[in-house]
């Protein structure tokens, strides 16, 4: 189950891009694009999605959101685990 302390990392099989102002997600199908299931993200959902390094858990990006955007720590918090969740198939976690 995804947490706070869960540290994400992108999953190989997806790779992100920014085309005209819009931030995709695009699954691969043996190394081919599968436009059919591609994930629009935010510009939130794209800064949270360039925070993820594997070294970072979802408790330190919540605090970068904080920093970012100038809300209160306990929403950011609930986004974010809501966002991990919303694409979670674009990830792995490790867990403490």
């Amino acid at each position: 189950m995804i947490s706070l302390s869960s540290t994400p990392s992108h999953s190989p099989s997806v790779v992100y891009r920014r085309i005209n102002n819009e931030y995709l997600l695009i699954p691969l199908t043996g190394n081919i694009a599968d436009m059919d299931s591609l994930y629009r993200l935010t510009e939130t959902g794209a800064f949270i999605w360039e925070l993820i390094d594997g070294e970072r858990d979802i408790s330190d990006i919540a605090a970068k959101i904080v920093e970012e955007f100038d809300v209160e720590p306990e929403i950011a918090e609930k986004d974010a685990l809501e966002f991990f969740r919303e694409i979670q198939e674009f990830l792995h976690f490790r867990e403490p």
